[in-house]
This record gives structure tokens, sequence and C-alpha cells, in this order.
């Protein structure tokens, strides 16, 4: 949905930025996720067949080799009970949650009414997470339109987001902003920047290797961000039909991407994002991250 610099000047820059900032913050920290370790499978629920009830999609998820699940927002605390209890059942982690509210009512509106509803929407999303024990929420800060300039969304999303750190903290999930197909945030070099402005382990960089394709290199991106990502979602995209093809069949380099994964020393949750399918489908979609975790 979706440049060049000196790297290791920049990236040591930015890790001290980190450092400093995390040293400021008193109490629970986040999780450590970019560590050295071992990297994991996850689906986006939406890929699960919709006809089947909650505990029947989770054990296919499970049956066709995924690890964990990214869930989405959800209003109603007796379904968020019922998703909690299928999970758990079924033996699938539920990793993180995407936030449903960003794009119709998007943090960056001039409307007070708009962003009070986003901000309603982020905390439900929270709120859902540490139910779930999810570590974090997907949220696109900005929408760039015609109402809403570029430096406006830059600086109204930031004033929003910082009302949520609170939440954050408290309830130990960290917002992780992602780069989508928004006109925001248009380089690796602003998306760490804008990271790092928040100076708090709590807002961290979702990183979706498709997304930014069109206008960059996703190994470049992720050597960039570094320590700030703490999620991934796999997609990939043909940059000649400007189309989102199956996994390793479009522009990626993806043997690049994993060896820059590497590199940043990442360790937790790949969540694949395409469109959703039946078991045969899932089992495929899986194998073709097997390779790709694999350096195929």
């Amino acid at each position: 949905m979706s440049i060049t610099l000196n790297r290791r000047d920049f990236l040591q820059s930015g890790a001290a930025g980190v450092l400093l900032s995390a040293r400021g913050v008193e109490g629970v920290q986040p999780k450590a996720s970019t560590v050295a370790g071992p990297l994991k499978k996850a689906v986006l629920v939406s890929m699960l067949p919709k006809e089947m009830s909650y505990p029947d999609r989770f054990k296919l998820a499970v049956d066709t080799g995924f690890e964990a699940m990214e869930a989405q927002t959800v209003t109603d605390p007796k379904e968020a009970e019922a998703i909690k209890v299928a999970a758990e059942k079924a033996g699938l982690r539920i990793h993180s949650v995407m936030n449903m509210d960003h794009w119709k009512f998007p943090l960056s509106s001039d409307d007070p009414a708009v962003v009070e509803r986003s901000l309603k929407g982020m905390e439900t999303s929270l709120r859902n997470a540490k139910l779930w024990g999810a570590e974090t929420v997907l949220l696109v800060p900005a929408v760039v339109n015609p109402k809403t300039s570029y430096r406006d969304a830059y600086t109204r999303s930031q004033v929003q987001i910082r009302k949520l750190i609170p939440l954050a903290q408290e309830l130990g999930v960290v917002i992780a902003v992602e780069e989508v197909w928004n006109k925001f945030l248009l380089s690796p070099v602003e998306f760490a920047a804008y990271v790092d402005e928040f100076k708090s382990p709590w807002v961290k960089a979702y990183f979706d290797v498709g997304n930014v394709v069109l206008y960059g290199y996703p190994q470049d991106w992720i050597r960039t961000l570094g320590k700030r990502i703490v999620k991934f979602h796999l997609k990939d995209f043909d940059s000649k039909t400007k189309e989102f093809v199956p996994l390793r069949e479009g522009s990626i380099d993806w043997p690049e991407v994993r060896r820059a994964i590497t590199e940043i020393g990442f360790s937790g949750y790949l969540t694949v994002e395409l469109k959703d399918g039946d078991a045969a489908y899932l089992r495929e979609v899986s194998a073709r991250v097997d390779k790709i975790l694999a350096g195929e």
C-alpha cells in the first residue's frame, strides 16, 4: 500500500540518538526485537478465509506453516476475547495489531473530530494488543492530500502520536509507524529522522518491503533504518507493470534484502501481506517465504 549518504556515519549517529533517548525513559522498556536471532513467519489475518470461524482460520494458519499472525483492530470486546481464546487454542501467536482508522481518519487532518476518531482508534488498537499479547500496533502516521500539505502532515502527526506515547508505555506496546502509499516519508533518511524525533523507545518503524519499490530499494531502506525496525511486511512489486505480484516474482532483490535484514541484526516477525486464499494458496505463500529466509 504502500539516496545515498555515508551509511556508517548515519547509522552511528542514529544509534547514538536512540541510545540517549532510551536512557531518558523511566520504567518499563519495550521488549528487544532487533537483536540477532531467528526470523519468524507471520500471516495477516485478512489473508485467512473469511468464511471460516476464528478457531478454524487460526488452525489453518498454523497448519500451513505460520508461527504467528497480525490481527486488525476489533472494537467489540466479546469478539476481541474470542480472538484471544481461538489464537491460544490454535497455538498461534498474535504478534502485532494493524490499526484500522488511520486512512479514513488520519492524525494529520485539520478537522479535530477526525483526529479524535483516529486517536480513539489507536487507543482501541493498543488495548487490543495488550489483551492479545502483541508487541506492536502498526500505524500509518499521516496522509498527504490536497487539503494537507507535507509539512502539516509531518508536524500534526507528531503532535498526535506524542499524545499516545504514555498509553503505549503503560501497556507495553510499541507504536510502529509504517511507510505506505500516502505521499509521506518518501526516503529512508527522512523516515529515520521522523522516528528519532520522538526520542522514545515506544515509537519505532514498521517496514514494508514492497511499498518502496516505486521510489527506492528495500535493502537501502533497511540498512538506513537499522535498529529502528521492529516488524516487517513482505510483499513483492513489479516496477515495470506497477503491480503487486506473488513473492519472488517482482523487482525486489530478495537475497540482498535478506542480507540487509541480517546486517541490522533483526530478530522477530515478518508478516506476509497479500490477498486471501485457501489452504493450498497459503502453503505456497509459506513456502515462498521459506525460500526468502533461506536467501534464495
